[in-house]
This record gives structure tokens, sequence and C-alpha cells, in this order.
């Protein structure tokens, strides 16, 4: 069997199609497989590897123009990675050995062209690793999730030690695997794997990606445990030390929303706590800088109220403002959703807009929202919460009472 004569490759660790590429054994490729394996360009770049440039930039015809003319193997697969022509790959397959024709068996599957991904046995390293995704895949896809965890599982060891990045990749989707399996405790150490393997990296972005679903991750296993809601609370705040909103708007956004119900469940209302409620409002309306009613509505929809909702039991600094504003932002959040979608969460935002209303003084408006939730909640049976309310308007009758006989 032949074997690519450059390694290590910087096989799996861009997006396809420029993950699947391979360097030919040109002066100076060394040292860019070295940046590519570290998930950065190189900083010079020989004519001959300009393709992979060009291909990372998206750009792939003009890497396909600056293949164009180069008759050694590497190129004609690398043609064909950029180009899966289904009439070129038969007689391709007949030119090339060894590695390349694995790697090239391995892009006609992902391309469709074939029904199965190629023999891994006779493979390593990270070419092995580039394979084992494919066959884990299609172990899901017949539901055989051990099957799948295995390809995984070895993938990793292959290329832990090439490629610490390509590692921590198939670890996220390996956790992936084990949360849908229903083994959390798995799929929370993979991404800690994962995390670790990422430390002092060039690629933030892939380790925001991560931490953030790692804190994500501990935040929904938490439960009351407070050692997990800690450790999801550091992690969004490294998460938030990788990306940004000008280069990963979408990722900042997201981390910024699931810092703050963090901080809210570790300092929930009544145990005093207003500083960190104070860096939860921070935090969700950093999360709204992104979030657009037009743009990304259930996340936008999902910060407004959570936004609402702290601000109306915070009192730290200028009580007043936080329950006007949460007003208006329960005000915007039900504009935004007919009342038959979802009755019942309508009635649980007018009624906590009443209570906002009721602790600014306006008595009348705050009777009216309270009054609307609790017609709602009984017309779709929640009788609890609308008992709750009957409790919440004598008390609004009590006080307006005493407002009366105070003005007479």
């Amino acid at each position: 069997m032949v074997h690519l004569s450059l390694r290590p490759q910087p096989l799996g660790i861009f997006p396809a199609p420029t993950g699947y590429l391979v360097i030919p054994p040109v002066a100076g490729a060394e040292e860019v497989c070295a940046a590519l394996l570290a998930g950065q360009p190189p900083e010079r770049t020989p004519d001959a590897l300009r393709f992979y440039v060009l291909a990372l930039a998206n750009d792939r015809e003009s890497a396909l123009r600056a293949l164009a003319h180069d008759p050694s193997p590497e190129a004609h697969y690398n043609r064909f990675v950029l180009q899966s022509d289904p009439d070129v790959y038969p007689r391709l397959r007949q030119r090339l050995h060894g590695d390349l024709t694995t790697l090239l068996d391995l892009v006609a599957y992902m391309g469709g062209l074939t029904d199965a991904p190629p023999d891994a046995d006779a493979v390593h390293g990270e070419i092995a690793a580039c394979v084992l995704p494919a066959h884990a895949a299609a172990a899901l896809a017949r539901q055989q999730y051990d099957v799948a965890i295995a390809a995984l599982q070895r993938a990793v060891e292959e290329v832990r030690r090439i490629s610490p990045l390509c590692a921590a990749q198939i670890l996220d989707q390996l956790a992936t695997v084990y949360a849908g399996v229903n083994q959390p405790v798995a799929a929370l150490q993979a991404l800690r794997d994962a995390v670790t393997l990422t430390d002092g990296g060039r690629r933030l972005e892939l380790r925001a990606h991560l931490t953030v679903r790692l804190g994500m991750l501990c935040h929904d296993l938490a439960s009351e445990q407070r050692a997990l809601l800690s450790e999801a609370h550091e992690w969004f705040h490294e998460a938030l030390r990788c990306c940004s909103i000008e280069r990963t708007p979408d990722l900042y956004a997201l981390a910024h929303y699931r810092l703050a119900l963090t901080i809210l469940a570790l300092a929930p209302a009544g145990n005093g706590d207003q500083v960190l409620r104070e860096r939860a409002i921070q935090s969700l309306r950093e999360s709204l800088r992104v979030y657009t009613c037009d743009t990304h509505y259930e996340q936008w929809l999902n910060a407004q109220v959570t936004l609402a909702n702290a601000l109306r039991i915070s009192s730290l600094a200028s009580p007043a403002d936080h329950l006007a504003e949460a007003v208006r932002l329960y005000d915007e959040a039900l504009a935004s959703r007919d009342q038959e979608y979802d009755p019942l969460w309508y009635g649980r935002l007018l009624a906590n807009q009443g209570n906002a209303l009721f602790h600014l003084g306006d008595i009348d408006r705050a009777r009216d929202r309270l009054i609307r939730a609790r017609a709602l909640f009984l017309a779709n049976r929640d009788y609890g919460a609308a008992a709750l309310l009957d409790e919440a308007l004598i008390e609004i009758d009590q006080q307006d009472m005493k407002q009366a006989g105070f003005r007479n």
C-alpha cells in the first residue's frame, strides 16, 4: 500500500471541502502543515500550496485554477475534493493508490457517490481519524450507537497527539452521541477533554463553541447542584474571553444569555445577592444587542422575558426604573405573540407585568393585567395559578382601599 510521503496531514481541522485537502511534499510544505495542524493559515505559503489558502478563504474556483496544471497524484485528488465530478471518480480511482484511494473513497461517500465509507482498518493517524467519523455517522443511521461511540473513541486516540484540535472536534461529536443516548456524564467528560485539548491554542472560535456547549450541559444537569452551576458559570466566562460580538455575534449572544441564566440560578430571588443579579441583567442586555425580534425571534423573546423578570425582582439600583423597564419589555414580548398561540405563557407574562405595575403603584393597570391573566389560567384549567392571582388581587384591593382612605 502506497502511503502519503508527507505526514501528518491537516485533515479534519477545517470545514469541508478544505478539511479533506492534502498537502503535497513540496519545499516548505512541512512548515505549512505545522501551521494548519495548529488551526492557523501559514504566514508564508509556497506558490505550489496557494490552492490551500484560497480554499481556506472559500474561493473554490481560484483554488481549482491554482491546481489546474499540477500533474501530481495529490493535485488530481485535491481537484476532486474541490469539484467532485461523478464521471471523474471511477477513472481517478484507478490512478490513485494507498492513502489517496482511501481519502478519495471517503470524499466520494460524503458526496453521495458511494454507499459505504472506506475501510478504516488499514489506515492510521489523522487519516483514520478522518474516516472513522463517517463510519460513526453510518452506524448512527442504523441506530448502532455502541458502534458509533467506539468509532469516535478510536478516532480521538488516533489523532490526539497529532492534532489536538482535530481530536477536540471529534470529542465534540462524541459528546453529542453520548447525550443522544442519555449518557450525560460521559458527554460531560468528552466536552471537558475537548476543552482541555484547545487550551493555549489559537482556534479561539472552536474553544468558545466548546466552552459554551460545556457550560450549557453543566447548567442543564445541575438541578440544584451548585458545584455544576459554578462550573457552568466559569465556562461561560471562558467562552466570552474567546469570542466577540464582531467576530462571532451568535456565539457571543448565546454565551451571555446562558451566563445570565446560570447567574440567576445561583442567585435566586430573595437570597440578597443583588450584585450577581445585576451582572445577569448586564449579560441579558448584551445578548439583546444581537438578538432582535426580526432576526432571532425565539432567542430575542426568551432573553427579553428573562430580562424583564430579572429587572422585576432586582432592587439594587433605581428600582422604579427597573420596574418601568420591565413593564415595557413585557409589553413588547406580549405584542410579538398572539395570545392563542400559548395562552398559559401569555397569562404568566401578564401576571408578571401586573406584579411589576403593582410595585410601581399603578394599581388600575396592575389589576387589569392580573384579571386578564386569571381568566386565561381558568380557561386553560390552571387552577393553582388562578388561585395565586386571587390572593394578589385581594392584596391589590386592600392597597387600593388604603390609598383611598389616605386620600380622604
